[in-house]
């Protein structure tokens, strides 16, 4: 079943902390099921990722809690649903902006050949990654010890960094 990653920035945690409870609802309505919901540590952007068959229903009943929420149709690499439903785990994510002209096969060989690299840093452990199919860009989650952490794995696997985040 396809996958689909929601991004929403909160302008004001305090105010609009039932934002994530009512995307939910609102993908229930439509038969969504909810992979995994992250938020940054100051809670002022939030990741959802649900499993759904239309892509149309989901992002109408999405757009009807938050008009500026973006929706994308991902590709999970690095575990599968089920894990990330059990074990989920990670408290960073990075974003990465794809260059113009990166097709999903060259990124896909790309993410093969240097994720055993990931091995040689053990302060940072790779869990997965949200590939868009659209090819406008990818998240990843680790879990590490600090920012730099991640950011000095993500160079091992020269990998560019657009921007990074600690999760709740």
């Amino acid at each position: 079943m396809p996958l689909f990653l929601i991004e929403t920035r909160i302008d004001d945690p305090a105010t609009d902390a039932g934002t994530a409870d009512a995307l939910v609802e609102a993908a229930a309505d439509v038969g969504a099921r909810l992979v995994e919901a992250r938020h940054t540590t100051d809670r002022d952007r939030l990741w959802q990722v649900y499993e759904h068959d239309d892509e149309s229903s989901l992002s109408a009943a999405i757009e009807r809690v938050d008009t500026s929420a973006a929706i994308s149709e991902v590709r999970l690499v690095g575990a599968t649903v089920a894990e990330v439903r059990t074990h989920g785990g990670g408290n960073f994510i990075t974003e990465w902006d794809f260059p113009e002209g990166l097709t999903m096969d060259a990124y896909l060989a790309r993410k093969t050949e240097k994720s055993p690299l990931y091995d040689e840093i053990p302060e940072v452990e790779f869990k997965r990654t949200y590939v868009k199919e659209n090819l406008d860009g990818c998240v990843c989650v680790y879990d590490a010890d600090c920012t730099e952490d991640v950011l000095m794995a993500r160079e091992k696997v020269d990998t560019p960094v657009d921007r990074i985040a600690e999760l709740e």
